[in-house]
């Protein structure tokens, strides 16, 4: 069964339909209660990428050119150039004929191309994927409880109390699509928190952390067909932004809104900013995202710092997510 480039830029309505329709199809088997793909803006959120990132895409065919399976390589750029992510997805009726292993050398020898040590790919831990990764010696570098909240079943009332449960000399703002440029610099300082973890060891987020890239970043997620919606913690006098709380809502899932950072700077902890930064954005959403049927978040297994305000406002742990990573030269040994 054949693999080979796709480019969603120039690919007919066609097979775009049947690159959606391989995702729902997976959704329909591996995770029903999942939110299906929509079409909108499809292309956008396939080729769309970071300055000085790219993503690269392959489909795998039948004798009849339907599309059986695909993936998608992502390249970073910067200090991230040795290493790339993909998803592989395969249509449920056409599993266990090898689509899936052909993908992966795809991707794999593609990345080796480019230079790129080590792979990295997400997997919902209750899908056949973690089986096909663990026998193909990926290790799981980052496990993380994906936690949910249904939007009907949010205590309005004490969510919005919450929200506004502010030490003297802090206030909330609240923007979407973007922020103020003379914001830009403070709000990327305080990301730049996220580097280091709480033994102010570095970590693997890849955020953006200084003004011009998080500029980018924001643009980058429009263009792609995701709504951001931001609340930024302020310290007063002074504007100081000390907190934040992101959540990005994609045209090609509207019903599902998707957490992304939320840091406080470390002096300002323990004051409950992230709690009231976190309830401020569910109240604002129930206004701007009228399609939003619920949100889900991610926690460390141990430790996480946000774990106590998800649980405060209603977040239901869900099922758990692996991280798995693979040293691209072993890995192309072990294919072969």
């Amino acid at each position: 069964m054949p693999v080979t480039a796709f480019d969603p830029s120039t690919a007919s309505a066609r097979d775009m339909e049947q690159w959606r329709d391989v995702l729902n199809a997976m959704v329909d088997a591996d995770m029903p209660g999942e939110p299906r793909w929509h079409g909108d803006r499809m292309r956008e959120y396939l080729s769309v990428t970071l300055p000085g990132e790219r993503r690269l895409a392959f489909a795998a065919r039948d004798a009849d050119g339907t599309i059986t399976g695909h993936a998608n390589l992502l390249l970073f750029g910067g200090e991230f150039d040795d290493t790339a992510i993909f998803e592989i997805f395969v249509r449920p009726s056409e599993r266990g004929r090898g689509i899936g292993l052909e993908l992966l050398e795809t991707v794999v020898r593609r990345a080796a191309d480019e230079g790129r040590e080590t792979v990295g790919v997400e997997v919902i831990a209750t899908t056949p994927a973690v089986g096909f990764y663990d026998r193909l010696g990926f290790k799981r570098a980052v496990v993380e409880n994906r936690n949910l909240l249904a939007m009907s079943e949010v205590d309005w009332p004490r969510v919005r109390d919450i929200s506004g449960r502010l030490a003297a000399g802090y206030r909330l703002e609240y923007f979407t699509g973007g922020l103020p440029e003379g914001l830009l610099p403070r709000y990327a300082s305080t990301k730049a928190h996220l580097k280091v973890d709480g033994d102010g060891d570095s970590t693997a987020w890849r955020g953006s952390a200084d003004a011009v890239r998080l500029r980018e970043s924001l643009s980058t997620l429009a263009n792609r067909g995701m709504r951001t919606h931001l609340v930024v913690a302020l310290s007063e006098p002074g504007e100081a932004v000390v907190g934040l709380t992101e959540l990005v809502v994609a045209a090609q899932r509207p019903t599902r809104g998707d957490q992304y950072d939320t840091v406080v700077a470390p002096t300002h902890r323990g004051y409950g900013l992230g709690l009231a930064m976190k309830a401020r954005l569910l109240c604002e959403l129930a206004d701007a995202e009228p399609r939003l049927l619920d949100v889900q978040t991610w926690t460390a297994q141990e430790g996480d710092p946000h774990e106590h305000a998800d649980v405060e406002l209603g977040f239901r742990n869900d099922v758990a997510w692996y991280e798995y990573e693979a040293d691209v030269a072993e890995l192309l040994r072990r294919l072969a």
